[in-house]
């Protein structure tokens, strides 16, 4: 019998958020940096499976931390 691997629910793979174009143009304006000087994320990351993500879109990606506790990333979708 084979398992079916949820990737996201591990505990290594921190949370990722699919932003709002609302919210990216705010993190944009706040960062003060255009999509294309994000660091990128491939579509096709598994990580990303249960989103419907198309090249452009923000994913926010929560990490906890042991000694800084929660920090939050961004990439572009590519």
């Amino acid at each position: 019998m084979e398992q079916e691997i949820k990737i996201e629910k591990h505990e290594y793979v921190p949370e990722h958020i699919k932003l709002k174009e609302e919210e990216i143009e705010e993190l944009l304006k706040k960062l003060n940096v255009s999509k294309r000087q994000l660091p990128m994320i491939l579509k096709e990351d598994p990580s990303l499976a249960k989103f419907d993500v198309k090249k452009g879109d923000v994913i926010k990606i929560i990490r906890n931390s042991p000694t800084i506790g929660k920090s939050e990333f961004y990439r572009a979708v590519i």
